[in-house]
């Protein structure tokens, strides 16, 4: 088989990231299982209070032909919770005994930090190694650097139930492909296009030179969660590797301060390349004079020695790809467009 095309991202546009995939695919000439796929809906964080979209979301994996499976306590709720510490541990629990091909979040918010001692971390890296991927967003990065951090093992970054397939009208073509690749075995990486930005003032040098990082393993995910992690035994000790952030509702000195934090923590000068993902619904004040979210950009690149990137799909957006959490990885820049491979992942 030859290797199948890359999502290809393009120029941002007004509602959003415009996408290019190759669907043409011959399945004929393939050795992957294109087949119904047993998915497990569990909730580890937040209530889930849109019960409208996670009935939609679960309706359109069924419509997939997929064998959706709900945890008992999917819709439990205690406080802000899904149920409290015990009902969410025991979901997790029984996620990872399910075996199922994929084990998908209902939604993020809070709550996977305050329960991450309690996870039975071996029995979770046995259901990977069995075959589940335990896929999730926001949140759930506490629970997949603990299980890097733990056991090594890799989980994905990519969709909720709710927030991404329970969506009104058509969940984003990008997300679903992505999230087909996964199903199907054949994700091999991504790429997309950087934001355009001014060459540096001092050096006229473009502001990410061309670059090829090779083996390095990626990890990141929510900004906040994951320095809310630095000191702890669930912060993963990550050498040479490929770090991405996203966030949601931060203002940009706020993105600063959390950067600052795994600066001082000697965090980022142990990093290949840190990649920028998408950073959503903040408002600049009248106080930050013309501080914005690419002066955190700019002075970030003044402070590490590694490449930073921008413009990754991936974050609280419509278009997010799948990026496998404690994989080998290669990337390489060319100009403004990015790529990561990790080969095929089974």
């Amino acid at each position: 088989m030859g290797r199948r095309a890359f999502p290809l991202f393009t120029e941002q546009t007004p509602s959003g990231l415009s996408a290019l995939h190759d669907h043409h695919h011959d399945h004929s000439q393939c050795d992957h299982d294109h087949g119904p796929k047993h998915i497990y809906i569990y909730s580890p964080s937040s209530a889930v209070r849109d019960k409208a979209a996670f009935k939609r979301g679960i309706a359109r994996l069924k419509a997939q032909g997929h064998e959706v499976e709900v945890d008992v306590d999917a819709l439990a709720t205690h406080t802000r919770f899904a149920g409290d510490d015990a009902t969410r541990l025991a979901a997790i629990h029984r996620a990872a005994a399910s075996g199922a091909d994929v084990a998908l979040i209902s939604r993020g918010g809070y709550g996977l930090t305050r329960i991450l001692p309690g996870i039975r971390y071996k029995a979770v890296a046995k259901a990977i190694e069995k075959g589940t991927h335990f896929v999730g967003v926001s949140d759930f990065t506490a629970f997949q650097l603990a299980v890097l951090a733990k056991t090594g093992a890799t989980t994905w970054a990519g969709p909720s139930l709710g927030a991404d397939f329970g969506v009104e009208g058509e969940p984003d073509d990008i997300m679903e492909a992505c999230f087909d690749d996964l199903l199907t075995g054949h994700g091999e990486g991504t790429g997309w296009r950087m934001h355009k930005e001014k060459p540096h003032p001092a050096t006229d040098k473009p502001a990410v030179p061309n670059v090829y990082v090779k083996s390095a393993t990626l990890w990141g995910g929510n900004l906040a969660v994951l320095a809310s992690l630095v000191g702890t035994p669930y912060f993963p000790q990550v050498k040479g590797g490929v770090l991405f952030v996203e966030d949601v509702h931060e203002h940009p000195y706020r993105i600063e301060r959390m950067l600052t934090q795994l600066l001082h923590a000697g965090v980022l000068a142990q990093q290949k390349a840190v990649v920028l993902g998408q950073f959503t619904n903040f408002k600049l004040a009248p106080h930050d004079k013309g501080y914005k979210l690419q002066s955190v950009v700019d002075w970030l690149r003044t402070q590490i020695k590694a490449p930073v990137l921008t413009n990754l799909p991936f974050g609280h957006v419509e278009t997010k790809v799948l990026l496998p959490v404690g994989a080998t990885v290669s990337l390489s820049v060319e100009e403004r467009d990015a790529l990561i491979y990790w080969g095929h992942q089974h």
